[in-house]
């Protein structure tokens, strides 16, 4: 078991991860009869993507001698109707200046970042805008 679920009223719920006992709060957004005082559920999602993405290009660069350290990442969630869902999500992700990338690494880690658990398992008709910045 990967983690348990409690809901707390209000449109709220606290998430338990069982191995760690970390504790993770969602609400629901504003625009959908919550407080948005939380990640609401699909924040999750789209902000689970960008951490994804670092996770499999962290593994990809651990493997080829490439420094990552302290890339960051914007992330835009842009909600669908009928039905309600995730439409978009957009990751811009910003590479350190004073860093160098070969155009063999930048494939290497565009690819990782593509092909990352969280991408593949997302359905195909919303859609992934990955925009890579490299200083």
């Amino acid at each position: 078991m990967t983690s348990k679920v409690r809901y707390e009223g209000f449109l709220r719920t606290t998430a338990v991860h069982l191995k760690s006992q970390t504790q993770i709060e969602t609400d629901a957004p504003p625009d959908n009869n919550g407080k948005g005082e939380r990640f609401s559920p699909t924040d999750l999602v789209a902000t689970a993507l960008a951490s994804c993405m670092f996770t499999i290009m962290g593994i990809v660069a651990e493997r080829n001698q490439i420094d990552i350290e302290g890339c960051e990442a914007t992330v835009e969630k842009i909600m669908a109707s009928n039905p309600r869902r995730i439409g978009e999500i957009k990751v811009d992700i910003y590479f350190p200046e004073g860093k160098t990338y070969t155009e063999k690494d930048k494939k290497l880690l565009e690819h990782a970042a593509h092909t990352c658990p969280v991408a593949e398992s997302l359905h195909r008709d919303c859609i992934q805008t990955i925009t890579f910045h490299w200083h």
